[in-house]
């Protein structure tokens, strides 16, 4: 029956039941469900498996999973020894789980014979575990390490964390980082070898409770093929053991060293087959069974024969490289790592090479330009050394074009804020672009990205994961790397970089390109390919501006003395009219005496910067360069001619079509001070004047009312509307960025700038115009260098526009000379030079990683590239030495005692060394040194020295003491005269031989005592005169008195006379003889004099020496080996043998990390570290270490302590960001300005901590002195103007405050609000919110108005 609903949806159903029909009523559910038992067959049959219990269900897991069978089909006895086509380890791909976990736990590999004994029956080795943190197992990228690098969170991808490890730097694979992924004893085959034998195998995984259960495991009767690599020699003397690549990924290649004794002798098989048969037990293993009878090699053989290749080899030129330092001097291939030479093929077929290139130009390049891109599109690094404006951006474009088509990042980093403005707004239409700097940070995810190049190491430094996307590095304005302050941060960058980065190095003309693209090559291991040109784009002509007119001096880098010699003619005929016009006119009107008094007042300026310093003359042997007015104080005709001066040359060169111009002043004051002597030039049409107006209507309209009215933009706007501009650091940002706009438009005429122009601007002009030739580099007042001159020249001549470009240097009043011209105009440029040095920062950041260590960044810098590059010939000559057979001494009275004897002989050889110094230095010396003394001379060649007699003593014609000393050799020619005629004839001259008796003259006879005849004094011999008697040589000779070895006690008679004046045979001969009687004691020498008894020396240092060589001598005369008869013998073996083993420790001293240059330094700064706490004993980076990482824009000691001090605390933000700019504040010489009393007392504080830290460094003998420390690292010329700026007052007001020029001060506090960031993040560290909400509050307090005005670069206009 139907379903019927009854009230409150009660359900019911009504049927028939019985025979009868009764009727029957049944209540139903609210809704009718289907039931599963009416599905049911009326059959069941009974289940197929017994039902599943945890009892059954952990059996069938065990079953399963822990008791392994083994493949019957590959492990069959048949199958025994098969050799698989497949690497096991390839195909074991273990999926990447989404995340790992913090800690892992290792096993701790024990050798067999090391384990601790068990007692019996538990006799299964349970390897001890340990808990490792996975940031030590990833240490490096995800290709340097077992395991995948750990991503850091979202917020640290771009600047990354102090928290995250920096990634691997490229070429650094002699770490010890993977040793701790994978345990020693997992890899070298140690433990299939155990399997094999039958010995326990780890079953139980570390952590787990259970393991497998292998059962009883018996040896297994096994064999193996060992093979040589393709790449290996084929000759059977090459083969190394290293190169034999064995099965299994050489896992067994430590049973290969135990157990391979032979192998197969062939020089044309390249396939050597050992076969090792593995028999049961251990006790077998020496009982190995060969089956190759022709193997006669044994691996002790092949070692030998590696070490003899190694010391074969001849050493490569500086373009080889044998990396020393791994693998225990293991010799590696040899690789040129500088590429060059290649461009004539590459420019030939360019299109055919790159068919399909990932970004056109609407030009033609040039064929530096297409061999770069060609090494770009094959993933090559590449070096491009250009003249500026040569097109070295065209590199950069397509590196960035290669980074967009591989959807990989390319990073280009310059040293200059305003570079990274700048080509951020060139590269923001053609790229997707993103810029970094200390205060912007806009579109970080781009694929592109501009920085400058200190973010960059504190992105590499802080391990950002954003590193893992860049394909390319482009590191434009190397040469840049000269700086003293800055240099060290591109061979940080350069190091640090990980191996998968390819470099983009652009850089100016340098003469040692290939140099520092080998260091970079060595370091890296990659290779660098090098390329560029000399050839300039725009040829440039090189002129003199002297008295209104134009000489020409250089053309097409070609020097032309007529243009010299006709700008020296105009100056002399000058100078004549100039003498002859004022003659009896009145000496203090004269133009040399006003000339006078300015060179006299600009002297006064030397040594001392100051911020309105003027331009500096130049010149050598007293010329001056020029007439000018140093600021010193009013002077009407300095600065009339001066203003005469520039309006010639504005309109001598507007007369020639050569404006634009760029004149480069060296100082901020000389280019206002210029500019304000062109009061009457106008350069503009009203067309030029109106757009102008607009331009800078539309730029300064972003400023409040107050700003715009300040007084430097209301000057600048003046002289912009008639086409004159200024540029220098005093400028605000938004005035410099409006000129630079304006001059790369072509509405600027005449541009008066410093030399920051050049470097950050790239806006060439027609002209380059230098005002001087001499600057103020900070320390002194010195010339241009070449390569400084040639960055300027540089800008002139506009490529597409010009034909040529015009260089003009102004002469005022002095011509410079010839060879001054040419090594500025024409001379070679500086040379890059290593400014590495170590930092407090650095060291931190380096100790904070384990397997980057300080010393591996100091023997990649380029300053020890030289060194390091020598050490593959060092390491070969230890190897020769090491290898040489020592000799032993053999003492014929038992233990040798030699060796303790030579000691005792060469420290008395030094004491007496340091007796006749001072003996031969004494002022009463001279009257021991008469006629007649006995002395012992050095020898040079002879191994004792010579005995001899003072013949003569200096006088006013021979300044040098005439000696006769007995030599050991015969004189190489030896010709006896046949009579006494003869020998009368050899009187005098350089050889005299003693005739016989019988053919003497008389006056040749001997003669035993003096001659009566006084001497005159003259040497009628010639120096040296040597001869022989008494069958000894002897030789007549001038020395002086350092030449003295020992003075003795005794004198003997000689006749001066007859020696040196009538030279007779006889006084030669008695001489000798006499000489000959006092060696015949059995002492080499007689006694020497006393140096204290009878030479009366009181000097304390030479008494304590002769007491100790008095001492010394006694205790060798109690040694066995004194009097010895082989002593001579033992005592040249000993020396000999200390000899060698110095020479060994001296190569494994230049070796070792000890030899680098900065060592001694970094070991004072590691003692500083630890003194102040951020480093304990065992160099573990401490919280304040921490800290300390985090300060970059002030020097980090005095920024940690003093926030450790809480110098802040008693402080408002105002107050604390006051005392704060003396950390970012550059300018030295400021006025000194009014603060508060709270402002003081802080000042002197923080003052006091700088003096302590740099007393600290001192103490530790580094070269530090701390009141120059402080000084140089605290500036408070800004404290008040910051403080006033921070409480609200406008800046107009501000500038009122100083003398410090307006772009500085915007500059410091743009600055510091980096510094505010920085010291946040440190209060975050330490945990302290007071300072952290202080900072912030002061961060705020800063950031407003003209200060913190956009970029034009930036936002557009």
């Amino acid at each position: 029956m139907d379903r019927i609903e009854a009230a409150k949806e009660l359900s019911f159903r009504v049927g028939f039941t019985g025979h009868s029909g009764h009727l029957r009523i049944e209540t139903l559910p609210p809704v009718e469900r289907s039931n599963p038992i009416n599905s049911l067959p009326d059959f069941i049959l009974p289940p197929a498996y017994p039902p599943e219990t945890p009892e059954s269900i952990r059996e069938f897991i065990k079953e399963t999973y822990l008791l392994p069978r083994l493949d019957p089909d590959e492990f069959s006895a048949e199958k025994a020894g098969k050799q698989w086509d497949f690497d096991w380890f390839d195909r074991a791909k273990i999926p990447l789980e989404p995340s790992l976990p913090r800690s892992v736990v290792v096993p701790t590999w024990e050798l067999p014979f090391r384990r601790t004994k068990r007692s019996p029956g538990h006799d299964i080795w349970e390897p001890r575990s340990e808990q490792v943190d996975i940031s030590e197992l990833t240490a490096g990228a995800e290709d340097s390490g077992g395991l995948p690098r750990i991503v850091g969170p979202a917020k640290d991808f771009v600047k990354g964390s102090l928290s995250s490890r920096p990634f691997r730097p490229g070429g650094l694979e002699d770490s010890h980082s993977s040793g701790r992924v994978l345990p020693d004893g997992a890899s070298n085959g140690e433990w299939v070898r155990e399997v094999l034998h039958g010995g326990p195998a780890q079953t139980v995984a570390p952590s787990f409770k259970d393991g497998m259960d292998l059962g009883d495991l018996r040896a297994y009767s096994n064999s193996w093929n060992v093979y040589v690599d393709q790449s290996a020699v084929k000759t059977m003397q090459d083969v190394k053991v290293e190169d034999l690549s064995l099965q299994f990924d050489d896992l067994f290649k430590k049973a290969w060293e135990e157990d391979v004794s032979h192998y197969a002798k062939d020089g044309d098989v390249s396939e050597l087959q050992v076969e090792i048969k593995e028999l049961g037990t251990v006790e077998s293993e020496s009982e190995t069974n060969l089956n190759n009878s022709a193997v006669t090699t044994t691996v002790t053989e092949i070692k030998s024969s590696v070490l003899d290749e190694i010391l074969s080899v001849e050493l490569q030129g500086p373009t080889s490289i044998l990396d020393a330092g791994q693998d225990g001097g293991k010799e590696q291939q040899k690789e040129a790592w500088v590429v060059s030479g290649e461009g004539e093929k590459i420019v030939e077929q360019f299109h055919e090479l790159v068919p399909d290139m990932a970004l056109t130009f609407p030009f033609e390049l040039d064929p530096f330009q297409k061999e770069a891109i060609y090494y770009l599109e094959r993933g090559d690094s590449v070096f491009v050394a250009a003249h500026t404006s040569a097109g070295k951006t065209v590199v950069a474009e397509y590196a960035f074009a290669l980074a967009t088509k591989h959807c990989t990042r390319a990073v280009y980093t310059a040293p200059i804020k305003t570079i990274s403005n700048q080509k951020y707004r060139d590269f923001c239409g053609k790229f997707d672009v993103g810029l970094l700097t200390g205060d912007v940070s806009l579109r970080p995810e781009a694929s592109c990205l501009i920085m400058t190049t200190e973010i960059l190491r504190s992105m590499l430094y802080r391990g950002a994961d954003i590193i893992r996307d860049i394909e390319w590095v482009i590191f434009d304005e190397v040469h840049y790397v000269n700086d003293v302050e800055r240099g060290v941060v591109w061979e940080e960058v350069i190091i640090m970089l990980p191996r998968h980065i390819n470099f983009v190095l652009l850089s100016a003309t340098v003469p040692n390109t290939v140099e520092f693209a080998d260091w970079i090559g060595r370091t890296k291991k990659k290779k660098i390919r090098v390329t560029g040109t000399t050839k300039r784009p725009v040829p440039l002509e090189h002129h003199l501006f002297y008295s209104g007119e134009l000489y020409k001096v250089c053309e097409n880098e070609k020097f032309v003395p007529q243009g010299l010699k006709a700008a020296k003619d105009a100056n002399k005929k000058k100078n004549t009219n100039t003498a002859a016009g004022r003659t009896g006119a009145h000496p203090g009107s004269s133009a040399a005496n006003d000339r006078a008094r300015a060179h006299k007042r600009e002297s006064s300026l030397q040594g001392r910067q100051s911020k309105h310093s003027g331009s500096q003359n130049f010149g050598n042997s007293g010329a001056v360069w020029g007439n000018q007015n140093n600021g010193l104080g009013p002077n009407t005709g300095l600065r009339r001619s001066e203003a005469t001066l520039w309006l010639l040359l504005v309109n001598k060169l507007s007369k020639r079509s050569l404006l634009p111009v760029v004149i480069f002043c060296f100082s901020k004051n000389r280019c206002d001070k210029s500019t304000d002597n062109m009061t009457t030039t106008d350069l503009t049409t009203s067309s030029d004047k109106s757009e102008i107006q607009v331009f800078c209507d539309k730029a300064f309209s972003r400023l409040k009312g107050s700003d715009r009215n300040l007084p430097q933009i209301v000057r600048v706007q003046g002289l912009l509307r008639r086409g004159i501009g200024v540029h220098h650091a005093g400028l605000l940002p938004i005035v410099k960025e409006v000129v630079e706009m304006l001059f790369c438009r072509g509405l600027v005429k005449v541009l008066f700038s410093t030399e920051t122009f050049a470097m950050g601007v790239n806006a060439p002009a027609r002209t380059v115009v230098f005002d001087t030739l001499r600057k103020f580099d900070g320390k002194e007042f010195r010339q241009l260098l070449p390569g400084e001159y040639t960055q300027m020249a540089g800008r002139a001549g506009r490529r597409g526009l010009d034909k040529t470009g015009t260089v003009v240097i102004m002469c005022r009043d002095e011509i410079p000379e010839e060879s001054d011209l040419k090594h500025v105009i024409v001379g070679s440029p500086t040379r890059l030079e290593s400014q590495f040095r170590l930092t407090y920062i650095m060291i931190l950041h380096l100790l904070r990683v384990e397997e980057l260590k300080v010393e591996d960044m100091l023997k990649r810098s380029f300053a020890e590239f030289h060194a390091q590059k020598k050490l593959p010939e060092k390491q070969q000559l230890l190897m020769r030495k090491l290898a040489q057979p020592t000799k032993t001494i053999e003492c014929i009275k038992g233990e040798p005692a030699i060796e303790e004897y030579y000691d005792m002989y060469s420290e008395a050889e030094t004491f007496n060394t340091k007796i006749v110094e001072a003996v031969m230095q004494s002022p009463g010396i001279q009257q021991y040194l008469s006629s007649g003394r006995v002395v012992v001379v050095k020898s040079h060649s002879a191994q004792d020295h010579l005995l001899g007699v003072v013949v003569k003593s200096p006088s006013s014609n021979n300044k040098q003491y005439i000696v006769l000393v007995l030599t050991p050799d015969l004189p190489s020619t030896v010709q006896t005269p046949s009579d006494s005629s003869n020998l009368k004839e050899k009187k005098g001259a350089d050889l005299q031989i003693l005739v016989p008796k019988s053919k003497r003259g008389l006056e040749d006879d001997y003669y035993s005592s003096v001659t009566s005849r006084r001497g005159s004094g003259v040497v009628n011999i010639k120096l040296p005169h040597r001869g022989s008697a008494a069958g000894v040589n002897y030789e007549v000779r001038g020395i002086d008195n350092k030449e003295f070895l020992s003075i003795c006690s005794c004198k003997i008679k000689i006749d001066q006379v007859r020696l040196l004046e009538d030279i007779g045979a006889g006084a030669y001969s008695n001489t000798v003889q006499q000489l000959l009687v006092l060696k015949s004691d059995g002492n080499k020498y007689p006694p020497a004099l006393d140096p204290v008894k009878d030479l009366k020396l009181k000097d304390v240092e030479v008494v304590q020496a002769y007491y100790k060589l008095n001492i010394l001598l006694q205790k060798m005369a109690q040694n066995k080996c004194h009097g010895c008869v082989k002593l001579d013998e033992h005592i040249k073996l000993a020396h000999e043998l200390k000899r060698h083993r110095e020479e060994v420790n001296f190569l494994k001293f230049q070796m070792s990390d000890e030899a680098l240059q900065q060592m001694p330094d970094f070991q004072g700064r590691i003692d500083v570290l630890k003194e102040i706490g951020c480093v304990d004993a065992d160099l573990v980076v401490q919280i304040k270490g921490r800290v300390a990482c985090e300060m970059n824009s002030g020097e980090e000691l005095i920024c940690t302590e003093c926030l450790f001090e809480n110098q802040f605390d008693d402080l408002e933000p105002e107050e604390a960001v006051a005392i704060m700019s003396a950390f970012v504040f550059q300018q030295k010489n400021t006025s000194e300005p009014s603060l508060t009393p709270k402002l003081s007392v802080s000042r002197k504080r923080l003052y006091d901590t700088a003096i302590r830290l740099g007393q600290l460094q001192s103490d530790f003998k580094l070269q530090v002195d701390p009141e120059e420390y402080a000084k140089e690292n605290l500036k408070f010329g800004l404290v008040r103007v910051v403080y006033e700026w921070a409480k609200g007052t406008p800046f107009a007001d501000i500038c009122e405050l100083t003398d410090v020029p307006e772009g500085l001060i915007v500059r410091t506090i743009v600055r510091l609000d980096e510094t505010c960031r920085e010291f946040k993040s440190a209060a975050a560290i330490m945990g302290n919110s007071a300072l952290y909400k202080k900072m912030e509050a002061a961060s705020n307090a800063i950031k407003r108005d003209i200060v913190f005005a956009a970029s034009l670069y930036i936002t557009g206009l």
